[in-house]
């Protein structure tokens, strides 16, 4: 059997869910693994997706939302992004497991005969397979570097009664058979609706989720239950008496106004005592610390548009507080407008770090995001033929921003309108980030308005361009789409000391992000490029990739070839988004200074 921190046998708490999808389970994973660690305990978690893809790489941000990004380049689910940020943990793509890894894994070894001849059967093979990984992931040391963690929360996707869980829900069986009900608990989230006039909570659902989880051979330890207000004493009592939970056992996480409440909303109602009794953990934990998490959502749910500039120490580096500022007019509220120029603004998923980035960064400057969702494609011109008021708006609402941010992506819709509004920032002087995709685009628009060469294109989006300023890696695959990309954590090298980026990083000589892409800026126009006044102030330790270009005679124009999204915590925002609002805000060059100043003071 494996075991945790200190010698003893592993925890876990499993969290499945019931009735509906999207009901919040990786939030709520990721909030229960905040509780247990402000106990003290070491906390690692694991994402199970029952789909046959072998990870999220290949997925349409439509579909399934944003592909997050692991510093060992695993393309994983974006819950496990959530759970990153929570417990501020570096996971690996092993801590998320789907279906087409477990597959390819018993196949390969059927394939070499490993079984000597034996059927190959679901069970006991895939579930042997499914434990073995859920054992072995959850012993890894956490962040690769310190011992095993006390207690895996693991999040089963998808829910119960979907044929594709049932391997996984076998598996979970026999794990929770094997180490002993003392060293699992099962929290299963349902949903709670209210139907008609008279405003009834319903437990039908619910119960029906709970019996069918028990015929399968799971038995719920509690119960979280969804619901717009909280759940009356009422509810409570008939759950209970029909889902065979304690009613202290039965939380309640209703509509809040900030994901960061759910914690809070655990901890209120002795989640963590149900779960440490559960799991003979009430010697070695300690009350619940939340007082800075406490603080961080409180802030954010009491911004307003004039405070005082105080110091943050929390972050990454010293953080202005503001939202307004003095002229001779009196003080003028500041509203961040933040216009997020993509292709899948359909589903806002599809961005949720880059999302998440500038909430973090918006908040450490006590500033709540207003953020333009504007399809890039409504930007065209040919829009302003098919579609004028969608494209009168468009244009509107980029006009009155405060700052323009073009996330990443691929293929070449949209890409005109990308441009466009790069166009549009660069002629403005408006705070501009683009990121990957951004920063291709902010080189094509160059590349055509500025230098002249009206065809010049990447060759993702045109093969035959005479002037190929945007090129397919040289190492990466035409012919497989999975894990071919330049994925992961890599290092970026500044070649300017002095630039805005190098100061926004700590005046650090390099930093490490994370990446995603095939296509990267052809090194044969860096000259002429530079020129233009686009200049390429970070590369890779080759020298030749470019990784990051600031536009020179503007107050913010940064492209970045990596996504600093995935690495931003609340309370450590990335330096890159911060700069875009501090730029919005007219704030950058004060911070600047500020770090150069404290940079001179620091001791030698």
């Amino acid at each position: 059997m494996e075991r945790g921190a200190g010698g003893r046998q592993m925890k876990y708490v499993l969290v499945t869910g019931g009735v509906v999808s999207g009901l919040g389970k990786g939030v709520t994973a990721s909030s229960i693994g905040v509780v247990l660690k402000a106990c003290g305990l070491r906390v690692t978690s694991i994402k199970i997706d029952p789909y046959l893809n072998t990870d999220a790489g290949t997925m349409s941000p439509f579909e399934h939302g944003e592909v997050f990004v692991l510093d060992d380049g695993g393309e994983v689910d974006l819950d496990l992004g959530n759970y990153e940020r929570f417990l501020d943990v570096t996971l690996t793509r092993d801590n998320n497991i789907t279906t087409g890894k477990i597959y390819r894994s018993v196949i390969d070894k059927e394939r070499k005969g490993d079984y000597l001849g034996k059927t190959v059967q679901v069970v006991p093979h895939i579930t042997d397979a499914i434990k073995n990984r859920i054992e072995r992931v959850s012993s890894t040391p956490v962040d690769g570097k310190r011992g095993p963690a006390d207690v895996c929360v693991i999040e089963l996707g998808g829910t119960v009664g979907d044929i594709e869980s049932m391997p996984f829900i076998e598996a979970l069986r026999q794990l929770s058979f094997s180490v002993g009900k003392e060293n699992f608990c099962l929290i299963h989230v349902s949903l709670v609706p209210v139907l008609g006039v008279v405003g009834e909570q319903k437990t039908k659902p619910t119960q029906h989720s709970v019996r069918e989880l028990r015929a399968l051979g799971l038995t719920p330890d509690l119960l979280a239950c969804r619901s717009a207000q909280p759940l009356q004493e009422s509810t409570k009592e008939k759950l209970s008496q029909f889902c065979h939970v304690p009613v202290a056992n039965i939380l309640n996480i209703h509509d809040v106004p900030n994901i960061w409440h759910v914690p809070l909303l655990l901890r209120n109602q002795n989640a963590h005592e149900a779960i440490l009794k559960q799991l003979d953990c009430l010697s070695i934990a300690t009350p619940p610390d939340l007082k800075g998490w406490t603080i961080m959502a409180e802030a954010y749910d009491n911004l307003t548009n004039s405070v005082s500039i105080i110091n943050n120490p929390s972050c990454y580096v010293p953080i202005f507080f503001f939202s307004s500022r003095m002229t001779d007019e009196g003080t003028i509220f500041l509203q961040v407008k933040i216009a997020m120029v993509g292709k899948y603004t359909g589903l806002t998923d599809s961005y949720l770090s880059v999302v998440k980035a500038l909430l973090h960064a918006c908040v450490s400057c006590s500033l709540k995001p207003s953020i333009q969702w504007i399809a890039a494609s409504d930007l065209e011109d040919e829009s302003a033929k098919t579609t004028p008021e969608a494209h009168a708006v468009a244009w509107e609402a980029l006009k009155s921003s405060s700052c323009i941010l073009v996330p990443g992506g691929f293929g070449d819709r949209g890409v005109p309108g990308m441009i466009l509004a790069a166009k549009y920032a660069r002629e403005n002087r408006v705070p501009y980030l683009g990121i990957c995709l951004g920063m291709q685009i902010s080189v094509i628009e160059i590349s055509r308005y500025v230098l002249g060469l009206g065809k010049a294109n990447s060759e993702e989006f045109d093969p035959e361009t005479p002037h190929r300023v945007v090129i397919f890696m040289p190492e990466g695959s035409r012919t497989h789409m999975g894990s071919t990309m330049r994925l992961g954590s890599r290092r970026t090298f500044f070649q300017n000391p002095d630039c805005i980026t190098s100061k926004l990083y700590g005046n650090s000589a390099y930093v490490d992000e994370r990446h995603r892409h095939r296509y990267e800026v052809n090194p044969d126009f860096i000259g002429n490029l530079e020129s233009a006044g686009l200049k390429f102030v970070g590369s890779d330790e080759s020298g030749r990739r470019m990784e990051i270009v600031e536009l020179q005679d503007h107050p913010y124009y940064v492209g970045v070839q990596f996504h600093p999204e995935f690495k931003s915590r609340p309370g450590k925002p990335s330096a890159l988004v911060l700069g875009l609002i501090l730029a919005a805000t007219g704030q950058l060059q004060p911070y600047l200074k500020r770090i150069s100043d404290s940079s001179a003071e620091a001791p030698r």
